[in-house]
């Protein structure tokens, strides 16, 4: 490796740094086992406690923000250098890239994952580059931008640096649009684009030193306007072969704009009546259970596999493409009071569920759904077949339900329930 520009013999794998690690994570440190590597991790609050119950050791942020996690990675490396470091999320990107930056370990690299945490940077650098993406106009205050919106309405608004749908509002006409700039006239800056139509997919690459290791395309359902929360994924997505390449094509390009060198990337897209168009890139781990559903369609560990990418270890030959089809579905609930949860035990008995749950119980309150963070289950599904596939999906939408009453003025739900499927 290179420390500080000086050339250094590498010592074998033997420690894993993981900047985040939470729930979703835990595959990380099941493959690091397998492996027969140590794992420590950076995390904050009541997640840096249940990280320590599984790893050699927890180094505690003092928030969950890029700032204070990445003090906390540069304090863990400080302590020891470790041989690898991984991120697990949109927050813990910056804190693994400047490690990796500074020990000389492999990573998407520091240009890729400046532009990966700023959707105004990524937005620039691919017009640059000549790729196809919405216009778009990053503003200080909406209502500057209600001229340049005007004249290519509908238009979406988000935020720069959040994931997971947050902030994400479709505005259709002048009138909304006045309103939602009110609304949000503190936050600032923003980004206003052009909204494309067309169905939505995501690319997930294998990516070791700038050449595509493996590439999956994964096709999308959402909720819609105006604020297209994800509420399903499916791996090995039948696409056309045309349409398939041009995606492929799109992908090479972003890894090549980006400076992308090693890791896993996420590239979300539409496909426009003139083409894949690009919405955004992470450069970290996708969630909504994509990296199982992955596993499971091409029988390959993609957890182990960014590991070994990370320590830069051999990889087999990659996947000729998928021996089975799977699937993930988000529950998302209609907002009040849960009154009840039916479904569960008959869509885990199923015999192409490979796992289900809800993360709510009667009494609790939920919120209307503009974010992932606001679903309340999930289930994933495989199938040998696409349409046995299709089988099991609609009868964990039709089994899988939870039961919400509106809440009244006082706080108390009315007699009336609703239902989602």
């Amino acid at each position: 490796m290179t420390v500080n520009g000086t050339q250094t013999r590498r010592e074998p794998a033997r420690d894993l740094l993981m900047v985040g690690v939470g729930r979703m994570g835990r595959p990380y440190v099941a493959a690091a086992r397998r492996l027969g590597v140590n794992v420590r991790g950076v995390e904050f609050g009541a997640r840096a406690e249940a990280a320590a119950e599984l790893l050699g050791g927890v180094h505690r942020a003092r928030g969950g923000f890029d700032e204070p996690l990445v003090e906390a990675a540069l304090g863990a490396a400080a302590e020891q250098p470790p041989d690898a470091v991984v991120a697990f999320s949109e927050e813990h990107v910056m804190g693994a890239a400047l490690l990796q930056d500074a020990l000389g370990l492999p990573g998407p690299s520091l240009h890729a994952s400046v532009l990966s945490r700023n959707k105004s940077l990524q937005r620039a650098c691919f017009a640059a580059h000549r790729l196809r993406q919405p216009d778009f106009m990053v503003t200080e205050r909406l209502g500057d931008a209600e001229a340049w919106a005007a004249s290519r309405f509908p238009v979406v608004v988000k935020p720069l640096s959040l994931s997971g749908s947050r902030g994400v509002e479709l505005v259709a006409d002048r009138v909304a649009y006045r309103e939602v700039a009110e609304r949000r006239a503190h936050e600032r800056p923003l980004i206003v684009e052009t909204a494309v139509r067309g169905p939505e997919y995501s690319w997930e690459g294998l990516v070791e030193d700038g050449r595509i290791w493996f590439g999956n395309i994964t096709a999308k359902e959402t909720t819609g306007p105006p604020h297209f929360v994800e509420v399903a994924h499916r791996a090995a997505a039948d696409l056309e072969d045309d349409v398939a390449a041009q995606v492929h094509r799109l992908a090479a390009g972003v890894i090549g704009a980006l400076r992308f060198r090693t890791g896993l990337m996420h590239l979300e897209f539409r496909i426009a009546e003139d083409g894949p168009t690009i919405m955004e890139v992470a450069v970290r781990t996708p969630g909504d259970f994509i990296m199982e559903i992955l596993g499971l369609s091409y029988d390959i560990d993609w957890f182990e596999i960014v590991l070994r990418l990370a320590f830069g270890l051999p990889l087999a030959e990659p996947p000729a493409g998928p021996v089975r089809y799977a699937a993930s579905y988000l529950l998302a609930a209609p907002a009040g009071r849960v009154t009840a949860v039916d479904g569960l035990a008959e869509a885990r008995a199923h015999r192409n569920v490979v796992q289900a749950e809800v993360k709510v119980t009667a009494g609790d309150i939920v919120a209307s759904t503009t974010s992932s963070v606001d679903r309340v289950g999930s289930a994933i599904v495989a199938a040998n077949t696409r349409a046995e596939l299709e089988d099991a999906m609609a009868f964990v939408r039709r089994t899988l339900r939870v039961r919400t009453a509106p809440l009244s003025p006082n706080g108390h739900p009315p007699a009336r329930t609703m239902v989602t499927r």
